[in-house]
Parts: structure tokens; C-alpha cells; sequence
């Protein structure tokens, strides 16, 4: 794969070497770029799901990744530890929630 992508960037630099103001390099990235995007987004898929807890924690399953947290009592202070739980940060909560999402192949 690494190869592939040397030899295409190697004969865009000779194309666009022969005649810079008909080579418009950026356009040729931008729809390069947006080409792999479009075909990397047709393969996967955005899966989420809600956690809750009692207390100020909550794990995302095993898979899946907090993309945001909430709390009770009116707590607004909340952070994401060890890439997997939900901490509200204000004493006595309740309640915690998590928004648990993972990328997977369609």
C-alpha cells in the first residue's frame, strides 16, 4: 500500500512538473482526499447506545467510547477518564449518563 501511494505521488509530481499552471495540485489532493473519504465512510457505521448509573460514574461496554457525559443535580462539571468512564465532578450525584459510541464495519 505504501509503494501504491509512492508511485501515484511520484506521477503527479512528474504530470504537474510539465506544466504547473495546468496542474491545479490542490484540487487533485482535495478530491483524492474526499474520494477515500467517501469510500472509508461507506464501509463503516456510527453505533450508539446510552449508559446510566447511580453515584458519579458510569462505564461505556466494552467496545464502545464516552463521547459525552451528563449528571445530575444540576451538575454541569464533568470529565472522561481512562478513555472508557463518565466522572461528574460535584459531590453527592445522583445519577450519571454516558453517550457510548463505536465505529464498526458495515
Amino acid at each position: 500500500m505504501k509503494m501504491r501511494v509512492a508511485v501515484l505521488l511520484a506521477v503527479i509530481a512528474m504530470f504537474c512538473a510539465a506544466d504547473a499552471h495546468k496542474c491545479p495540485l490542490d484540487g487533485l489532493m482535495s478530491s483524492l482526499t474526499k474520494s477515500v473519504a467517501s469510500a472509508v465512510l461507506e464501509k463503516v457505521t456510527l453505533s450508539c447506545i446510552d449508559a446510566s448509573a447511580k453515584g458519579s460514574l458510569v462505564d461505556c461496554p466494552v467496545g464502545y467510547k464516552p463521547t459525552g457525559c451528563s449528571c445530575g443535580n444540576a451538575c454541569g462539571s464533568w470529565d472522561i477518564r481512562n478513555d472508557q468512564t463518565c466522572h461528574c465532578q460535584c459531590a453527592n450525584q445522583d445519577w450519571t449518563a454516558a453517550r457510548c459510541c463505536k465505529i464498526a464495519l458495515k
